[in-house]
């Protein structure tokens, strides 16, 4: 009984995407809550704060933006549900 030879393994099917750089670390920027074009580019078309695959933007200026559109929501400048 002897062993058959292994497969070569294959390139994954998948290409792994280039990691697309965070707009806030490139531009040394801040987030202001009264700036509502800002805000309301990271949410989504429903009201929500859109996730950190869909804004590109890093782990700490991610927890940034979520505060400043809760920030504006209390405000009353972002309404919290889009009907």
């Amino acid at each position: 009984m002897t062993r058959e030879p292994r497969k070569p393994k294959r390139e994954s099917q998948f290409k792994k995407r280039k990691k697309r750089p965070c707009i806030f670390c490139i531009e040394q920027m801040i987030l202001d809550y009264k700036d509502i074009g800002s805000v309301r580019r990271f949410m989504t078309d429903r009201g929500k704060i859109a996730p950190r695959r869909l804004s590109g933007c890093c782990a700490l200026h991610q927890r940034m933006v979520a505060k400043a559109v809760k920030r504006a929501r209390q405000v009353g400048m972002v309404p919290y549900v889009v009907d």
